[in-house]
């Protein structure tokens, strides 16, 4: 949903509803009570060209001034942890994807695969808007969702849970000869960058998809499907 307007988005942010971020005209300042609210709530802030403002609201009467309302409530990152402890699965962590298709896509292989959800951070991330909600095919809506504002420090409190931590990353061992254990945190890093070397640090096992054609990379999507299919069927024959 969408809220334009100083007064609108000042009340939105004091509602306590889920807000992905708030977007502000270059060629203007964000008011103070709006800083100030979005600073308490660890929301952000995104300058963007006031025709950019102009288009998601469907009217040029905006003040400059836009927020997103995500169309989830998203849980605490422990209750998220807490849920996959229980079930003995596995979550994703979405290291700074930025593509909402992508992450869509993710979160419907999760839900397929019994997945518990998904930890993203605050910032540099995908919002959660009607494209991740599409791509998803509404399996977002059964899934927990966490926002924190560092996955690294996030990761090491369900490492001290009794989580794993593995990251799909180049130049880690073959995934189809590592057994997977859970419950565990798959760590999906952005097509551009790959997992942040913080995260990689913190991980119990890095693995790697082995390939073989001309193309050597495969989408994020693609390279999630696998390892959480991986995930699955390590599961399966411990259970045998």
């Amino acid at each position: 949903m969408i809220v334009y307007g100083k007064n609108p988005v000042i009340e939105a942010l004091r509602s306590g509803k889920d807000i992905e971020k708030v977007l502000v005209a270059h060629d203007s300042h964000p008011p103070y009570q709006v800083a100030k609210l979005c600073k308490e709530r660890s929301v952000k802030i995104q300058k963007v060209p006031r025709a950019k403002i102009e288009e998601l609201a469907g009217t040029k009467k905006t003040q400059g001034i836009l927020a997103i309302i995500s169309p989830i409530n998203y849980v605490s990152p422990n209750e998220l942890f807490k849920d996959a402890l229980k079930k003995n699965s596995f979550i994703l962590v979405l290291d700074h994807l930025t593509d909402p298709q992508n992450v869509g896509n993710l979160l419907r292989t999760c839900e397929v695969l019994g997945g518990v959800g998904a930890l993203l951070p605050t910032h540099r991330s995908s919002p959660i808007n009607q494209v991740v909600v599409k791509a998803s095919a509404g399996s977002i809506f059964h899934l927990k969702i966490s926002k924190v504002s560092s996955l690294s420090k996030a990761l090491k409190d369900f490492k001290k849970q009794g989580g794993w931590v593995i990251s799909v990353e180049r130049g880690g061992k073959d995934i189809r000869y590592t057994s997977i254990p859970l419950p565990c945190a798959l760590v999906l890093g952005s097509e551009g960058e790959g997992v942040s070397k913080s995260l990689l640090e913190i991980s119990d096992l890095v693995l790697s998809i082995p390939m073989v054609g001309k193309i050597n990379s495969l989408n994020v999507s693609s390279a999630g499907a696998i390892a959480m299919w991986e995930c699955v069927r390590c599961s399966i024959i411990k259970s045998v």
